[in-house]
């Protein structure tokens, strides 16, 4: 059994709600969201949680070594592509702060957190395992990780539109290593 950190923002919840079920068929997450709204997606979510014994953070440790010893992976989707990098604000900075020293292995989910989705950026985390979302953004050019791509999904007339090269899927598998 894995143990994993999840790291999600409100804008991400839907995502989220899709994930759960599969989880916590091998995983055993605890979920941290740093900012909680009242909308009621992030009002349902967290009855979800709760209804699935999925434990949840009120705050993520600063000593690096108490996530260290509790988990085996944590998840970053906690800032989207659409994150200007430059502007973010409290707690995020400070949580960057703590993630680029963590030694278990991070899993960023479509533009890992701190990178601008056009570049890499320096100031951003270094995950080991980036899952691109329907396509992968340009700062995944140079990723040097496991890389997996989950866009099955995009219809046709989209990949038309946008002149993406997606590869091709085998069987029935909605996500490829890259």
């Amino acid at each position: 059994t894995f143990l994993s950190l999840l790291l999600f923002p409100p804008p991400s919840l839907s995502l989220l709600f899709s994930l759960l079920p599969h989880l916590t068929q091998e995983y055993e997450p605890t979920i941290y969201h740093p900012k909680r709204s009242s909308q009621s997606l992030h009002q349902d979510f967290t009855v979800q949680c709760e209804k699935m014994d999925i434990p949840s953070l009120s705050y993520l440790p600063t000593e690096v070594q108490l996530i260290n010893d509790a988990y085996n992976l944590v998840i970053d989707a906690m800032l989207g592509p659409d994150t200007d990098c430059a502007n973010i604000k409290e707690p995020y900075p400070g949580i960057l702060v703590t993630l680029k020293q963590i030694k278990v292995p991070i899993a960023s989910v479509d533009v890992p957190s701190g990178w601008d989705a056009e570049e890499p950026s320096q100031d951003g985390i270094n995950p080991e395992v980036l899952i691109s979302l329907t396509a992968p953004k340009k700062c995944a050019m140079s990723f040097s990780g496991k890389h997996f791509l989950a866009g099955r999904f995009l219809p046709y007339d989209i990949q038309k539109k946008y002149d993406l090269n997606l590869p091709d899927y085998p069987g029935t598998d909605c996500i490829i290593e890259l």
